[in-house]
């Protein structure tokens, strides 16, 4: 079973000593936990993808600490450093062109990568000790939902990998955006996030593809991109609107009724992500929500979307979608 570690020093030096051997950590970050190996190891890499059960036709994020270990894995474009005193640290990750070094079980074969780094100080202190990339998907089996406490790695991977690094609960709980760059004359977001369409744009200066379902046959170019994801094994139905009193008071018993904000009736099957339907607190709770909701033994979950789509609302959404397999379907 996982061993779970403070990130006292000590800990971060074990920690690191690991990763270098092509052990696997699961690690904390501002978004969800993820599941890290040596990013340019085709053995750590390979022992990620099993222990996630995870497809090899869906690529990883590589975690760096700065700029500096950003060039051992991609090619630096103008924009990059423009985005990264924006928004790094923090929730944005970047399709760049990948460097040979890469191997390619890392990008599914692609030549790009996505590269991001993570805002979350214990993260950043593993990766400085290491003194390599990481490759840090998420923390769970492949399409589940993703985890948001290291409780929540334990329950799930804690018999399949060796450490887990305690950081907290995830400060935002929604993967970070993703911002294919490769096509440096467009960038266009490939997954909404904690940062914005309006900020990256403000930020650049210029037009920025807004992000839009993916036709499921098109080849994935990024992960949790899927058209399900994020998935309870309950099934789960997304709504078209927000609940009304009458539609919740006669819900069978069976059935969850997951609202977005507190409704003014409800019952034992009603839950509800913020007394105010605050976008960045619903973000937070929502997959811990959904595990809880999962374990709970109901025949189904129905779920309300947000009705303001909008900044955070947009990848709450998206991740409602994918959640219900409805990724590639407008509403």
């Amino acid at each position: 079973m996982a061993v779970t570690l403070d990130d006292s020093p000590a800990n971060i030096e074990r920690l690191a000593q690991a990763l270098l051997e092509d052990r696997l950590v699961a690690v904390p970050t501002e978004t969800v936990y993820g599941l890290a190996g040596r990013a340019l190891s085709p053995t750590a890499c390979a022992r990620i993808f099993e222990a996630k059960d995870r497809p090899a036709h869906d690529p990883l994020i590589v975690h760096v600490s700065d700029l500096a270990m950003l060039d051992r894995v991609a090619e630096r474009q103008p924009e990059v450093e423009t985005l990264a005193k924006a928004f790094w640290p923090g929730p944005l990750t970047l399709i760049l062109k990948r460097r040979p070094t890469v191997p390619s079980l890392v990008t599914s074969g692609l030549d790009t990568v996505a590269v991001r780094i993570s805002a979350h100080p214990a993260l950043q202190r593993l990766i400085a000790k290491a003194d390599c990339p990481l490759a840090v998907p998420s923390a769970n089996p492949f399409g589940y939902i993703s985890p948001t406490t290291s409780e929540h790695v334990a329950a799930q991977l804690g018999d399949r990998i060796e450490f887990i690094l305690e950081g907290g609960s995830c400060t935002i709980g929604l993967e970070s955006t993703i911002l294919d760059l490769v096509n440096g004359s467009q960038p266009r977001i490939l997954r909404p996030g904690a940062v914005t369409e309006e900020q990256i744009r403000a930020a650049l200066n210029r037009p920025v593809s807004g992000f839009s379902p993916v036709p499921s046959d098109r080849m994935i170019v990024a992960p949790g991109l899927l058209d399900r994801h994020y998935s309870p094994t309950t099934p789960l139905k997304l709504r078209s609107g927000a609940f009304t009193a009458e539609e919740i008071m006669g819900l069978p018993v069976d059935v969850a009724a997951l609202c977005i904000r507190k409704p003014g009736d409800s019952r034992t099957n009603t839950f509800w992500l913020s007394e105010d339907g605050d976008p960045s607190e619903v973000g937070r709770k929502l997959f811990s929500m959904l595990r809880k909701l999962d374990a709970a033994g109901f025949a189904s979950i129905e779920v309300e979307p947000m009705t303001n789509d909008e900044n955070l609302g947009r990848a709450i959404n998206d991740r409602l979608r994918r959640a219900a397999g409805r990724g590639n379907q407008e509403d």
